[in-house]
């Protein structure tokens, strides 16, 4: 089960090799102008299929990006261990990646720059973005229940594993005794059904799924560590920065407009979801939408990196919030 954690360190491993014996090749090649000199940027975006980035698809639907000389292609990934080498290497010039992904990059001396927020918690306990849901005849009824029991996840000692033992111990549970076990978001819900896992952390539609087999929300874990608290992040090299600091601020304007696009029409960020997933009808219509605020929430952050520390995520090691994200 821990395949895919030990495939992303082994990935980060590599780029960082790979990183020591570059040049002085430029990874925003790919994303320069033409010769025509008036054209657009192209630039690589590696990005997951899922509701956090309706923002971006939308943006570039309504010219946010274009308006500013940016002919965005989204290309995506199974998830952070193939978009931050990925970002590294040039393939991509900027990335989409859940923040404790990125603090554990960090700490590994990938030299990588959060540039504009992605998504954040709704804050909404029992309604949040994620949640910890159970078979309706369960007898676990709150978060300390949790303890004892086997709890999915889509990745191991991450983002879920972290604030799902932060909901156990503010409801009074021990999260020790919370045993982890990796498994796709989309297996979830028959897993649970099936009864092959006592709960599953998880978000929509996979949630939505499991809500109409009876299943029902005992934790959220997102609002309940933190109700403002910053998932994810758009992200690129520390190199990018460097070369190409217009491009990088024309990105994170253009995403910053259509972050503040998104929250303030939500239909129709929702009916952008039809156009790079496989959501429709009914489900499209339930499915739970995060926060989009154009700023990350520094004290959420330090919330989730203390508790990162608190379950030996980083190593012994800390993770720099003010040289990653600010």
């Amino acid at each position: 089960m821990q395949r895919r954690v030990l495939g992303f360190a082994a990935a980060i491993a590599v780029t960082i090799a790979g990183v020591a014996g570059c040049g002085s090749s430029d990874p925003a090649d790919s994303g320069s102008p033409s010769s025509g000199g008036g054209k657009d940027t192209k630039v690589k975006i590696g990005v997951i299929p899922i509701i956090d980035v309706a923002p971006l698809y939308l943006g570039q639907k309504k010219g946010f990006f274009g308006s500013r000389g940016i002919e965005l292609e989204m290309v995506s990934a199974q998830g952070g261990a193939a978009i931050i080498p990925g970002v590294l290497g040039g393939q991509f010039q900027f990335g989409f990646s859940n923040t404790t992904s990125l603090m554990l990059a960090q700490v590994k001396g990938v030299p990588i720059k959060s540039v504009v927020n992605g998504a954040a918690s709704n804050g909404k306990v029992g309604a949040d973005v994620t949640g910890v849901a159970v078979k309706k005849d369960s007898p676990i009824k709150s978060a300390k229940d949790l303890a004892g029991h086997t709890v999915a996840v889509n990745t191991l000692q991450n983002i879920g594993s972290t604030t799902v033992r932060e909901s156990v111990r503010k409801a009074g549970g021990d999260p020790s005794k919370v045993t982890f076990v990796e498994m796709p978001f989309d297996q979830m819900p028959a897993a649970l059904d099936g009864g092959r896992v006592d709960a599953a952390w998880m978000g929509d539609p996979a949630m939505t799924i499991a809500k109409a087999q009876g299943a029902r929300v005992v934790a959220s874990p997102f609002a309940e560590t933190d109700p403002k608290l910053t998932v994810a992040t758009y992200f690129t090299s520390v190199q990018l920065t460097k070369q190409k600091p217009d491009l990088v601020k024309k990105f994170a304007d253009a995403m910053s407009e259509s972050l503040q696009y998104a929250t303030d029409h939500p239909d129709e960020a929702r009916q952008i979801l039809t156009t790079y997933t496989k959501l429709s009808g009914d489900v499209l219509n339930k499915v739970t939408l995060p926060d989009w605020p154009a700023q990350v929430d520094m004290a959420s952050l330090e919330k989730l990196a203390s508790l990162g520390e608190q379950d030996g995520l980083f190593g012994g090691k800390k993770p720099d919030l003010n040289a990653l994200f600010s």
